[in-house]
């Protein structure tokens, strides 16, 4: 036996071969999901296969489908995957501002921004699937489900943070006004992509300063960059 096999144990890859393999496997990984969140943003959590994107990568059936075994872990790694692109684009930015009703404005702001620049080729990766998966029932259903209840809960709180702070009314429904900033931003994606119209951006822009200065205790703490 060689001291490498017997340092891993007889019929055992040495830990140099293994994490080879295990980076290898983590690089193919984060190709296909970038792919098939592109995929995703644009027709749908049904038209990924294990077969189009070993076809479309130039990799082998058989290697996508040890990675995630079915379509439907293929689908809920998409899910998860956008979910962190999701984070880093329009969370992160914006996470460590000081509580207020700006912080709550600069948070509507930067999701505007990532669905304007198409991070996504079809603009919010949510908005396409959510309408894909919302009268079904399953684990992709109750992922999604999962992530709009994370998103809403996120302004929610934002919101309730600024109200605490003084910067909102103390009367403020804080569910109510999350709801309607998140329809606001909803449907500029909505009419950008199917209009191919970037017009709406701004539209949702304002009703957002609108609705935020209406709740504000001084119109002062919500600041306009435009």
């Amino acid at each position: 036996m060689s001291t490498a096999r017997a340092a891993a144990g007889e019929g055992e890859a040495a830990p140099s071969t293994r994490d080879g393999r295990v980076e290898r496997g983590n690089r193919t990984r984060r190709l296909v999901l970038r792919h098939t969140v592109d995929i995703a943003s644009v027709e749908g959590l049904e038209a990924l296969s294990v077969g189009r994107i070993a076809t479309e990568l130039g990799l082998s059936k058989s290697g996508v489908f040890a990675l995630f075994g079915s379509k439907e872990e293929l689908q809920l790694s998409t899910i998860r995957a956008a979910a962190r692109i999701f984070t880093d684009e329009v969370i992160a930015p914006v996470r460590d501002l000081p509580a207020g009703a700006d912080k709550v404005r600069r948070l509507c702001e930067s999701w505007l921004a990532y669905s304007q620049g198409r991070v996504f080729p079809g603009g919010c990766f949510f908005s396409g699937v959510f309408a894909e998966f919302d009268a079904r029932e399953g684990s992709v259903h109750d992922a999604l489900v999962g992530t709009q209840d994370a998103w809403l809960g996120l302004i929610e709180t934002y919101v309730q943070e600024a109200r605490e702070a003084g910067e909102l009314a103390a009367d403020t429904d804080a569910a109510q006004v999350a709801f309607e900033l998140a329809a606001l931003m909803e449907a500029a994606n909505a009419h950008s992509v199917l209009h191919r119209d970037i017009r709406a951006y701004d539209l949702a822009r304002k009703g957002v300063l609108s609705r935020l200065c209406a709740a504000a205790t001084d119109p002062s703490f919500v600041r306009d960059d435009g």
